[in-house]
């Protein structure tokens, strides 16, 4: 699982994509860059193809090759602008009471792979609680339910959320949350630090 994170993190800068601009734009075949870089064609080729990810040295030479620096390589011009896909099958779930500021339920992560994100989205699996965990935060707090029914409690007064009903609200103001039914309670959570 690290190591495929660790290449999904190195596909975004497209590193060999870049390499075979590079080499087109000046008009290079792979054997005339292997020449200048003292690597063969068919390492190239797969360099470019994404195959195979190359060592800093390796990427030093190709870089001196072209009379740059290795800061072009990791430079991704869509970091910019935000985007990133959470798969399903990729979401970790973490017990929500086991963190420094115990919840009130289990949550995964539906943002991870966009790095410094504005907001924050978990699926929140509720759970039902003797006495709700009343906590405050900055920000603003938008919660979307997807299944069962849940109480909120904000600012002292109680909202009973059901099924397909979503609620935003100011963070700052403590909160606590129930589950009402006996089956699954989940929801989308999303929070906005202003």
């Amino acid at each position: 699982m690290i190591s495929r994170t660790i290449e999904t993190e190195l596909e975004h800068y497209r590193i060999g994509e870049k390499i075979r601009t590079l080499r087109t734009d000046r008009g290079l075949r792979l054997t005339e860059l292997g020449q200048h870089t003292g690597l063969s064609a068919a390492m190239l080729s797969k360099i470019e193809s994404g195959k195979v990810v190359p060592t800093l040295p390796t990427l030093t030479r190709i870089a001196l090759a072209f009379s740059t620096g290795l800061d072009f390589f990791f430079t991704d011009h869509t970091a910019r602008h935000a985007f990133g896909i959470t798969r399903k099958a990729e979401r970790i779930r973490l017990d929500g009471r086991n963190t420094s500021n115990p919840m009130p339920y289990d949550f995964e992560s539906l943002d991870y792979t966009v790095h410094e994100p504005d907001l924050n989205a978990w699926l929140a699996s509720f759970k039902e609680a003797a006495e709700p965990l009343t906590h405050s935060h900055a920000g603003i707090e938008f919660i979307f339910i997807t299944a069962g029914r849940l109480e909120l409690t904000w600012d002292g007064r109680k909202h009973v959320l059901e099924e397909g009903d979503s609620v935003y609200f100011d963070a700052t103001l403590e909160h606590s949350y129930r589950k009402l039914n006996k089956g699954e309670c989940t929801g989308v959570v999303v929070t906005h630090r202003q």
